[in-house]
């Protein structure tokens, strides 16, 4: 495997595990708990790598890096911050793989879609795409008629992904001098 893939993966596994750990801590500031948690920072990032490693070796490739940090974050997350006893840590695991795995698979396709177009929609439009898709697939399985309010905490993880899926551009667009576009 290619040295910037292996490195690619790895942070894509870092990633997953951090927002998976991250998702279960409301930000208690400014009445933000209802509405919002730390992983919606973290988990944006995965979708910077997968459309890096998709501009710039393509979509196999980008594939397999989804696959390594799946195996790689749902590894970790099961083994560090599972708690097997409580039903919502198990749910959260659970969650995590089935919306990180089908919104990351949306991402690849849609970005290669538009490969064609200009540099920064392909990103944007893949990352909104996933963002709506994963935001809504986490939250439903893994908090749904548990108590939490899962449908503001989605509202709130899924404005602060749009945001950051705005920001990610800047780093996609400086990176691309490091990543040569197929």
């Amino acid at each position: 495997m290619n040295r910037t893939v292996l490195i690619l993966s790895l942070i894509m596994g870092a990633v997953v595990l951090a927002s998976n750990y991250f998702v279960q801590f409301p930000i208690h500031y400014y009445g933000l708990s209802e509405i919002l948690t730390y992983g919606a920072f973290t988990y944006p990032i995965a979708f910077l790598i997968t459309d890096l490693a998709n501009r710039s070796f393509g979509k196999e490739v980008a594939k397999k890096i989804v696959y390594f940090g799946f195996f790689l974050g749902i590894s970790f997350t099961l083994f560090f911050s599972t708690n097997f006893l409580d039903i919502i840590s198990i749910r959260i695991a659970i969650g995590s793989g089935t919306a990180f795995l089908v919104s990351q698979r949306i991402d690849v396709f849609v970005f290669d879609k538009l490969r064609n177009q200009n540099w920064f929609i392909p990103p944007l439009v893949s990352s909104i795409n996933g963002s709506v898709i994963d935001t809504f697939l986490f939250f439903s399985i893994a908090f749904y008629a548990t108590g939490i309010p899962w449908f503001t905490l989605a509202l709130g993880d899924l404005a602060v992904k749009l945001f950051v899926a705005l920001v990610m551009l800047l780093p996609f667009r400086m990176l691309l001098k490091t990543f040569k576009p197929i």
